[in-house]
């Protein structure tokens, strides 16, 4: 039986976990166009220049942060103010038991808790479990992007994944 797994609110001493995990997943060139690695200190400012508008997750077991789940703006303009583009990594001994789908949906209460109408996200078509992973989460595929960006000198393909926060209609935007 797997340990039971908890979620909150990333804080600045989650900077190290979050960092490692994120490194785990920069070496295994299935999650991010990202070559380097971040620091601790990368990651605690990052945390701190979101605040609360842009919060990140971690899932932990038994008191060990395993996944992390953040987001940021989508774009700049004021049109897509409540559009989220999100980030999910597991730790790699904790892929496959639950704890991304535990940060994934805490994410998504959390952003919706925040008036956000959407999240989005980019992801390699061959991050199987990935895509899996947010089709379970209640994201739809939107398309794929070809050619999207160059990871070691090959061009790298991102499916379009988005879920609708049920927030309802942004005022004036109501169908009519």
């Amino acid at each position: 039986m797997e340990p039971e797994t908890t979620v909150r609110l990333a804080v600045k001493s989650d900077a190290e976990a979050i960092a490692r995990i994120y490194n785990e997943g920069i070496d295994d060139r299935v999650a991010t166009f990202e070559t380097e690695h971040r620091t601790a200190a990368y990651i605690a400012a990052q945390l701190a220049e979101k605040g609360d508008r842009h919060p990140t997750v971690v899932a932990e077991r038994e008191g060990r942060v395993v996944a992390w789940a953040g987001a940021g703006p989508y774009r700049s303009r004021p049109c897509y103010a409540g559009v989220a583009e999100h980030s999910v990594y597991v730790a790699r001994e904790a892929r496959k038991t639950g704890a991304g789908r535990v940060a994934l949906d805490a994410l998504c209460r959390a952003y919706e808790a925040r008036g956000f109408w959407k999240i989005v996200s980019r992801i390699f078509p061959e991050n199987v479990a990935s895509v899996t992973l947010h089709e379970r989460g209640g994201f739809r595929v939107v398309g794929v992007y070809h050619r999207h960006g160059q990871l070691d000198g090959r061009w790298r393909d991102c499916v379009i994944v988005e879920k609708l926060l049920g927030v309802g209609e942004p005022a004036g935007l109501a169908a009519g």
